[in-house]
């Protein structure tokens, strides 16, 4: 489900000569009949990143693809190649030229364009994945897919308050965004608390995070050299999230024996399976099941503008549970119900 290659390399020449390839839809399924009248179609504009990061816009397209099978329709998707709203809102318009039903766009830096196509077309429903939207312009046509990733961040990182020897615990992660800086946030204040139940002062947990750029959530070489620094310095849990930046992290990590690394978005022992070594589980945000879900209502007739909460987790711990102390577990396992009923707060606002 890849594009052809020679786009690729075409997109990447032009970049270096300071010029931006155009997008175009991959057309993955037939879409002639986009428009016709029971025909649903399915469009994903993907963020600074592909859909096949093992992450997130993964997720957001594997949950279209769910999403359009469920109600007899089709998914096709564009891979954005730069962060604008020009170039955003030019995807979009591809999609919406070919008259498709949903346009799901994928990531917080797209926010504003999808909020501006969504009022240009208001008979395509629009699927804002990690935009939170201001509820006093809700757009009937627009939803925004949020999750609250302190929550995931928190509970990995409790687990992590548990499993650390030295009391290092580090962070290498995307751009500081409003969901990286959740999931960053929630997990050091979760390796904190664990340490404060344990009656120990652990060092603040160290969080890098990566500059702002195209290049933020698909740098794997930024992921694995600040990884190698964290571990050279004795951090022996690292949290590395950031789709291929992320990655880069977690394959780094794998390398150095004894050491424990936390995957994000999704269950990334199923997809960085390279990462196995390291690591013991994944802060989740349900992102496909929430991206399925909205398009299956969009089927009912009973899709809504506003925001949209999905679920959030840790991933199971696979080869780890044999590893991880039955007390820990049992630890973890209470405090998920609490920082998931809101009765405990992760301290993130």
């Amino acid at each position: 489900m890849k594009k052809r290659l020679g786009a690729s390399v075409a997109a990447a020449a032009l970049a270096l000569l300071g010029f931006t390839a155009p997008s175009s839809i991959a057309a993955t399924t037939d879409d002639s009949t986009c428009g016709n009248t029971g025909v649903i179609c399915v469009g994903v504009v993907t963020d600074i990143g592909h859909v096949t990061d093992k992450s997130f816009n993964q997720a957001a397209w594997e949950g279209a693809q769910a999403g359009a099978k469920a109600v007899g329709g089709i998914a096709n998707y564009i891979e954005s190649n730069a962060a604008t709203d020009t170039e955003y809102a030019n995807n979009m318009e591809l999609f919406a030229a070919k008259h498709y039903s949903v346009i799901v766009t994928v990531g917080y830096l797209e926010a504003n364009a999808t909020i501006t196509e969504a009022a240009k077309y208001p008979d395509i429903k629009f699927i804002g994945v990690d935009q939170f939207l201001d509820t006093t312009k809700t757009t009937p046509n627009l939803a925004g897919l949020n999750w609250h990733e302190d929550q995931a961040g928190f509970i990995a990182g409790y687990l992590s308050g548990y499993l650390t020897k030295t009391g290092k615990t580090g962070e290498v992660v995307g751009m500081n965004i409003p969901p990286v800086y959740r999931y960053a946030v929630g997990f050091a204040n979760g390796v904190a608390y664990a340490g404060k139940e344990q009656k120990k002062k652990f060092p603040a947990t160290k969080i890098i995070y990566h500059p702002a750029g195209d290049n933020a959530f698909s740098d794997p070489a930024f992921g694995a050299s600040n990884s190698a620094q964290l571990l050279s310095q004795g951090y022996d849990v690292i949290f590395a999230a950031g789709g291929g930046t992320g990655n880069g992290g977690l394959a780094r990590i794998a390398k150095s024996k004894g050491k424990y690394c936390i995957g994000v978005d999704v269950d990334q022992w199923n997809t960085v399976p390279e990462a196995q070594a390291c690591l013991v589980t994944s802060a989740e945000k349900l992102i496909a099941p929430g991206v399925a879900d909205l398009i299956g209502k969009f089927k009912a007739g009973t899709f809504a503008g506003g925001n949209v909460f999905g679920k959030v987790g840790i991933a199971p711990y696979h080869a780890f549970a044999s590893k991880i102390p039955a007390a820990v577990q049992a630890k973890v396992t209470a405090i998920t119900k609490k920082v998931l009923s809101g009765s405990l707060s992760t301290g993130v606002k």
